[in-house]
């Protein structure tokens, strides 16, 4: 029988067997931090539908009302229209930010399972990855109530949305491994990623469509890697348009080989772990 708590050699193939492996132990942690982020507060779990809402509010007010944007989906486009299309981008964003933002402390914060247990280490993002799609499917659900009750549609092709996602998951995984890493060497990156967060919400189209910057920009605009997932996401949620399965399955293959990539660093840095905690 395969130890749960091994640490796994560097193969692609084992890190996919690591993710089988410790499956129950990942969702029970999960389920674990969901709950234990809103322990102690009155309203529990109704606070993770609240903040997308009013996170929601305050960015349509200010890009609709303040700055008088238009996303140009219909000629008689209403704030309802620009908010809908506007909150695809911030889910799938603040699914990127909230574990790149928590990567640099995940082994820091666990310093425990590192000096006194026998833990999968390589599982912590895949912990935080479980919490930032619990929360990005209360968004999701937000986003669908919203756009059947307001507009009246929703679309079959909003099925390959979790599909679309996958390769942001993977990538995002990989991503969060090396700087989970690089935190316990590096203190400094905690501050950092914050930053780079901050500006990627903003060079990337999500408060803006891509036709609307100059022909020059928006070549560099499509070499972001969230572009492709924006787009493709808002045509399966809102446009009912089919992916682009080629482009898709481009995405897939670059977010597993960055996976691979995080997981063969950090499995090739955690025996210091340790020594520097």
């Amino acid at each position: 029988m395969i130890n749960p708590h091994k640490s796994f050699p560097t193969g692609i193939h084992n890190m996919l067997l690591s993710l089988w492996v410790n499956r129950q132990l990942i969702l029970q942690m999960t389920k674990r931090e969901v709950l234990g982020r809103y322990r102690g507060s009155r309203l529990g779990l109704v606070w993770s539908f609240f903040n997308p809402l009013f996170m929601l509010s305050v960015y349509t007010f200010v890009f609709s009302e303040v700055f008088k944007a238009k996303w140009g989906v219909v000629a008689s486009e209403t704030k309802v229209d620009f908010a809908i299309v506007l909150f695809v981008g911030l889910i799938i964003h603040g699914l990127f930010a909230e574990c790149v933002n928590r990567a640099p402390s995940l082994i820091l914060n666990n310093a425990d399972y590192v000096k006194k247990v026998v833990f999968p280490l390589e599982t912590l993002p895949w912990i935080a990855m479980g919490s930032a799609l619990f929360h990005t499917a209360i968004s999701l659900a937000i986003l669908i109530a919203a756009n059947v009750l307001l507009n009246q549609q929703l679309y079959w092709t909003a099925l390959f949305f979790p599909l679309i996602l996958l390769p942001l998951v993977f990538a995002t995984i990989g991503v969060t491994l090396v700087l989970a890493s690089l935190g316990v060497y590096v203190r400094d990156i905690g501050q950092i990623t914050g930053i780079f967060t901050t500006i990627l919400l903003f060079v990337s189209p999500i408060f803006y469509p891509i036709s609307a910057l100059p022909n020059e920009h928006q070549a560099v605009v499509k070499l972001n890697p969230l572009t492709f997932i924006l787009e493709e996401g808002r045509n399966s949620l809102i446009f009912g348009r089919t992916p682009d399965w080629r482009g898709l399955g481009f995405a897939l293959l670059a977010g597993l080989l960055i996976a691979w990539g995080g997981f063969w660093w950090f499995q090739k840095t955690r025996k210091g772990f340790a020594d520097v905690l």
